[in-house]
């Protein structure tokens, strides 16, 4: 990837989600993570100063897809049916770095843990807030640590990301999770653009 294959205008990428990613919540083990139905449009505009891209996913049109039976397995086994937690995005920005395919995105979003039937859950926690810099470099916590990898020459690449994860208004899902507690998630990501 080189600077000279980007656009020196504002335009429009497209960001899609792979298949082999991973969520990690507290002292649960990995959770396996099919995310290859998601992604949207990246928003960019021209070089900085620093010779970084700024970035933007607009949450309208960004799809995460929820980790459930379909999505999700735990110890090689989907997750039981009528467990779902839903992703709600409320921030996804950041830059990339055009000379070495170094990658950053700033998130924030709102997990959702439900129970039963999608439209009318028997049960539904309150939101998780979740907030972490997803990077193609190294990260490390107090619990996890994990190693990215910056976009090839095909825009395709491996984001991660530690967070603290703060107690909700739910008590039992905080005794359930062990909150506060820290997530780490690893997301293999496919940018899309003029050097594809």
């Amino acid at each position: 990837m080189s600077a000279s294959a980007l656009a020196s205008d504002t335009g429009t990428w497209q960001l899609h989600t792979g298949a082999g990613c991973q969520l990690v919540i507290g002292r649960f083990p990995p959770f396996a993570y099919d995310a290859s139905s998601g992604g949207g449009p990246v928003v960019h505009a021209p070089t900085n100063g620093q010779g970084l891209v700024p970035l933007k996913v607009p949450c309208d049109g960004l799809t995460i897809p929820p980790l459930d039976g379909q999505t999700a397995r735990l110890f090689g086994l989907p997750l039981p049916p009528g467990i779902s937690v839903q992703i709600e995005p409320d921030l996804l920005e950041g830059h990339l770095n055009p000379s070495n395919g170094e990658l950053r995105l700033n998130f924030r979003s709102r997990f959702r843990f439900t129970l039963g039937a999608a439209k009318a859950p028997l049960y539904q926690a309150s939101d998780l807030v979740v907030e972490t810099a997803l990077t193609s470099g190294r990260v490390q916590g107090q619990r996890h640590r994990g190693q990215g990898q910056a976009l090839n020459g095909e825009g395709r690449g491996r984001l991660v990301g530690v967070a603290t994860i703060a107690p909700c208004q739910d008590s039992w899902l905080n005794v359930f999770l062990g909150l506060p507690d820290e997530a780490l998630a690893v997301m293999d990501v496919h940018l899309i653009g003029p050097w594809s």
